[in-house]
């Protein structure tokens, strides 16, 4: 079983695209981070942690400012310090206790850690999006797989927490390459990893190959299927999947052109997995044996399906009707248990 998760209260600052040179095929990220004019700036950063700690209240939880959207590493080592100074008072008060930023996997290398390390950095996620050279390739990443290995053995070393965020749906990307790329990431031990399904925005060099007929996304259904293989299977190694799908916005949803999007991507992958587990548990019993299932309480509409889907599909299967659904608070949220 995956690690549990450690409870934080995450501070967002967004840098979005910079930092980075290179122009993915996919990547509009003005449009998905909500950018339009002015970096921002150190002041800014202060404006948003002071706001946000003021929002959290005597919640007793680990404050964590995240930086999200740039490749942070790649920015001057002037512009990163301006950033990550700012930040020092609040640490020195343990008023935050935890910085987190993303970068590229060719941007990770001794000095750039030791700055990190410098600030008090205890986190970085790398957009890996694959492990395959001839995908990233296609995708315009500029990276290579052995970048990322480099890259963390470099973080390992420093003793830094290690993200990986993976890409669903990519140009030349197959299953087989897929659960190829999986294996290859849990042989790395990443302490966490993020699922991103991809989409096509418009004005990115994606759009346009869609437009022209070079680039089918995922159907929906498709990119559920496939990350609810990847969660469970990275859970079975114990590494936690901490999101699955982007953050829905109106500037996300504005210049949405396709792809596999929906505003609850996590539940509907978290839906599959429990009826799946449900459907483990009847091949264990004798046809038509009843059975008493019990869930977490929270999970009472994540077992059911959006719009009952799971509910259908096990009436479908004619199991529906030989389950007794029970609740307790301390069976593991996503966890199907037969009452024996």
């Amino acid at each position: 079983m995956p690690t549990k998760a450690k409870a934080l209260f995450v501070i967002p600052v967004f840098i979005p695209h910079e930092g980075c040179p290179h122009c993915c095929v996919f990547c509009n990220q003005r449009r998905i981070s909500g950018y339009r004019e002015k970096p921002v700036t150190a002041q800014t950063v202060q404006k948003t942690v002071e706001t946000w700690l003021d929002r959290k209240g005597p919640v007793q939880r680990k404050v964590q400012v995240a930086f999200y959207g740039g490749s942070f590493t790649g920015l001057p080592q002037e512009r990163q310090r301006e950033l990550l100074e700012i930040l020092a008072p609040f640490l020195e008060q343990e008023r935050v206790q935890e910085l987190r930023l993303s970068t590229r996997p060719d941007y990770i290398d001794q000095e750039r850690v030791a700055l990190l390390q410098r600030y008090q950095v205890s986190t970085v996620e790398l957009g890996v999006q694959s492990m395959k050279d001839q995908v990233l390739a296609l995708a315009k990443r500029g990276h290579t797989a052995a970048d990322v290995v480099q890259a963390i053995l470099v973080l390992r070393q420093a003793g830094m927490e290690i993200g990986i965020q993976l890409m669903l749906g990519l140009q030349g990307d197959t299953q087989a390459t897929l659960r190829q790329t999986v294996e290859q990431v849990i042989a790395l031990q990443p302490d966490f990893v993020r699922i991103y399904p991809l989409l096509v925005v418009q004005q990115s060099e994606l759009a346009e190959q869609y437009k022209r007929g070079k680039y089918v996304p995922l159907s929906l259904e498709k990119a559920v299927v496939l990350a609810a293989w990847m969660k469970e299977r990275f859970e079975q190694a114990g590494i936690r999947v901490v999101r699955m799908g982007l953050q829905a916005g109106p500037e996300l949803e504005a210049s949405l052109l396709a792809g596999p999007w929906h505003p609850a991507f996590g539940e509907l992958v978290a839906s599959r997995l429990m009826l799946q587990q449900t459907r483990r548990l009847f091949a264990q019993i004798p046809v038509q044996e009843s059975v008493q299932l019990c869930i977490n309480e929270r999970d009472q509409s994540v077992f059911r399906g959006m719009k009952l889907a799971n509910v259908k599909r096990l009436q479908q299967l004619d199991l529906w009707q030989r389950i007794t659904l029970s609740t307790n608070s301390a069976v593991p949220r996503g966890t199907v248990r037969m009452v024996l």
